[in-house]
């Protein structure tokens, strides 16, 4: 676990089964079963922001949580860039369909506090390898 206090991080997460969110942006769509990547961001207080993310059972606050509580989906990997400042996470998020020709499922998930990309979740059927994500970053597991 990191011992910085902010950084960016990306949630690599395993859906097993269709599955819908109640967010109300989000409400009627089905997400389908696969990997899903979520591109954070923690200018403080790192370490308890990725702890909250792997627990259950939580207030829903961010749009993250509706996915994180739902009981079909798990917390597989958790990749951090420690001391990246906030632009990183809009970088990752645009590049990401390019750099691993990911899906975007969804526009708006995850993004509401920027207006530079079009999401903060994306999608891909089969897992994204370690040394994929090592070719394009400098990140701590």
């Amino acid at each position: 676990m990191p011992t910085s206090n902010k950084g960016i991080y990306i949630l690599e997460l395993l859906a097993t089964e269709n599955f819908s969110i109640f967010a109300k942006k989000f409400i009627g769509i089905t997400f389908p079963p696969g990997y899903y990547y979520y591109i954070g961001s923690a200018q403080k207080n790192l370490k308890s922001r990725i702890e909250r993310h792997k627990r259950k059972t939580k207030i829903v606050h961010w749009h993250i949580d509706h996915i994180t509580t739902h009981k079909s989906l798990r917390i597989v990997d958790t990749l951090i860039f420690l001391e990246a400042e906030k632009k990183v996470e809009a970088e990752i998020a645009n590049h990401f369909i390019e750099n691993f020709d990911a899906q975007i499922i969804v526009n708006g998930f995850g993004n509401s506090d920027t207006k530079e990309t079009k999401t903060h979740l994306f999608f891909k059927k089969k897992r994204i390898e370690i040394r994929e994500f090592q070719r394009f970053y400098n990140f701590q597991k």
